[in-house]
């Protein structure tokens, strides 16, 4: 006779969320979103579970510091579409780094998350800021380095 084994899952109800704090200057767009998509996502915890929301908090600062490799300033392009026909809009990575530089590090990292209403909601978790300055020191983020 077997003995059963029963497999343990977290309870999310109130999972105690720490927050981070990520200085992004001078480095590349996919790598450090690769690290903010995990911690965002929770792999980095013990108790990690695909289908919870079980991430921290992250607040990244100088976005607009960020740097691209190769020619993709020239060459990478950003669409969207204003739902109107014939309404698809490009920009280059260069143009979009320079007018909002939040929503190319926010592309990068929701691309990595979950296409569902948990990925939304794990998405809801990002901070981004152009400059050194954020509001969330009240929560105490504690400093990260995303090193190449």
């Amino acid at each position: 006779m077997k003995k059963e084994t029963k497999t343990l899952s977290q309870k999310n109800l109130f999972a105690a969320r720490r927050w981070h704090l990520v200085d992004v200057n001078g480095q590349t767009v996919g790598r450090v979103a690769t690290r903010i998509a995990a911690l965002l996502r929770g792999k980095n915890n013990p108790v990690f579970s695909p289908h919870l929301d079980c991430g921290d908090f992250v607040v990244v600062v100088n976005a607009r510091q960020l740097r691209f490799t190769g020619k993709k300033l020239r060459d990478k392009i950003y669409y969207r579409h204003t739902e109107y026909p014939g309404g698809i809009r490009t920009t280059t990575a260069g143009q979009m780094l320079e007018k909002q530089p939040e929503e190319v590090l926010r592309i990068a990292v929701e691309g990595m998350l979950p296409k569902t209403r948990l990925g939304h909601q794990m998405a809801t978790k990002l901070k981004i800021y152009a400059g050194a300055e954020h509001p969330h020191a009240a929560q105490q983020p504690l400093a990260l380095t995303v090193g190449e």
